[in-house]
């Protein structure tokens, strides 16, 4: 009898240690059976940038339903960033996710650390101090940027091929906000993708001084289709470059249009080639699995990691392209992209920035990039950090 006392006594202790063992374990490594999440945007999601970082808030919703909490801010500006990020962090937020570029937000991130500070990349963070809850993060856009240049490079060829415009016509305008290494990256990027179609192309930039003025921006495109540019794209926040685009083509100007961020196929169905995007979702996704399960961020989503910042591109998924126009584009233009991709998720990134070419400081003329040996993007940080203007090809309006 007292046999039998002794095993029902140590089966009880075994399922009470392995209660234990798990309720540990739930507690330590996947303990939080529920998450409050903080968004804040700069702007609204009329606008292509934040409805694009707004998909990752709605693929949180779909993955984790009533398990999730989401509070949102919208049409925050950098220097008004305090009031709704201590406003979130005083309602119980777990994880705060930002697509503004304040650097308030890294500098109140010690003050709350039990909260953990995701901010879109604003600049290069590899050789600043910065607190163990806040992080940075971006796709390396310059690789679509790339992508959608073949795409625009193919229609140039194709045009000049039929006879609508010459080779010496073949000149890409571009809408930038500011000429920050972002911007520059970018659009250099997506003017050696045309080239490596159409050599001879040349691009024309019109700074707008501004992320979002659809007046402001629709009357820079306008400006460079006045002045001869056959494909238009863009690194602003509104629709008013593809609008000038649909509007200019009803007059029977030849004129495309490559986006950024929102397909534009909707507003501008007739002169909407192509566009690509970043995509927030793998990593938001990512950042809120680690914090419901009590680990760091960084090792549980997978980029190119450097301390608390981390990039991808369409080897992960952070980079896509999306809504190439059949009836626009030119015939093959998604082979030739899908080949590129390809070197892109095989590892191969120096050939981008790499060519016959000298890249000149704006800020500085006596800093200068020779591409001959090649220039390899987000090798050390999220931000993009190419900031050189090419000599002869690329003209600042």
């Amino acid at each position: 009898m007292k046999r039998v006392y002794l095993a029902t006594a140590l089966t009880c202790l075994a399922v009470m240690a392995c209660l234990i063992a798990g309720f540990r374990y739930l507690n330590l490594t996947g303990g939080k059976t529920d998450l409050k999440i903080g968004f804040i945007y700069d702007n609204d999601e009329s606008t292509p940038y934040t409805y694009n970082f707004s998909l990752a808030k709605d693929a949180i919703e779909k993955e984790y339903g009533d398990q999730v909490e989401i509070l949102t801010c919208s049409n925050v500006l950098d220097d008004e960033m305090e009031e709704p990020l201590r406003d979130l962090a005083g309602r119980g937020c777990d994880i705060i996710f930002f697509n503004g570029y304040s650097e308030l937000v890294r500098k109140l991130a010690p003050e709350y650390p039990n909260i953990q500070f995701c901010q879109t990349s604003y600049m290069d963070m590899s050789d600043q101090t910065v607190p163990a809850n806040y992080h940075t993060f971006k796709g390396e856009a310059y690789q679509g940027r790339f992508v959608s240049g073949i795409a625009a490079g193919m229609k140039i060829d194709q045009m000049i091929s039929e006879g609508f415009i010459t080779e010496d016509q073949a000149v890409v305008g571009f809408v930038a906000a500011f000429p920050t290494p972002e911007v520059i990256s970018g659009y250099t990027a997506f003017l050696l993708g045309v080239r490596s179609i159409v050599p001879k192309a040349v691009m024309r930039v019109h700074y707008t001084e501004t992320w979002s003025s659809y007046a402001q921006e629709k009357l820079s495109a306008k400006q460079l289709i006045d002045d001869g540019c056959v494909i238009i794209s863009q690194h602003t926040d509104t629709i008013g470059p593809a609008i000038a685009c649909e509007e200019a083509a009803e007059e029977n100007i030849p004129v495309y249009f490559v986006g950024y961020n929102q397909s534009m196929s909707e507003v501008a169905p007739g002169t909407s080639l192509i566009t690509s995007r970043i995509c927030w979702e793998p990593y938001i996704l990512g950042a809120v699995e680690a914090v419901m399960n009590d680990k760091a961020i960084e090792s549980v989503v997978a980029g190119r990691v450097h301390g608390t910042d981390i990039s991808a591109g369409f080897e992960r998924g952070w980079v896509e392209m999306i809504d190439l126009n059949q009836q626009v584009a030119a015939p093959g233009t998604q082979e030739v992209m899908d080949g590129a991709i390809d070197m892109f998720k095989n590892g191969y990134l120096e050939f981008v920035f790499r060519g016959n070419y000298i890249g000149v400081n704006p800020e500085d003329s006596s800093d200068t990039c020779d591409l001959h040996s090649g220039y390899i993007e987000n090798a050390n940080t999220s931000y993009p950090t190419f900031h050189y203007i090419l000599l002869d090809i690329i003209t600042i309006v």
